[in-house]
């Protein structure tokens, strides 16, 4: 369950800040690049901070960390 709610976050973070650069200041795509960047690190090393609250709050995963 974590995973696809760590999925569903990333994706609406990147479409919301692209929507955002578009209509308001070009400089939320540093939020599209924060959020890339945070999902290669979780690729690299296996440790997601959002996992790491989700844990806490008390959801299940099926997986690895972010979707790993």
């Amino acid at each position: 369950m974590r995973n696809r709610i760590i999925h569903a976050f990333a994706g609406t973070m990147i479409l919301v800040s692209i929507l955002l650069s578009i209509y308001v200041s070009q400089n939320f795509l540093w939020l599209t690049g924060f959020v890339g960047v945070n999902l290669l690190q979780s690729s690299l090393t296996n440790w997601c901070l959002l996992d790491k609250m989700l844990m806490k709050m008390g959801y299940t995963n099926e997986g690895g960390s972010c979707g790993v």
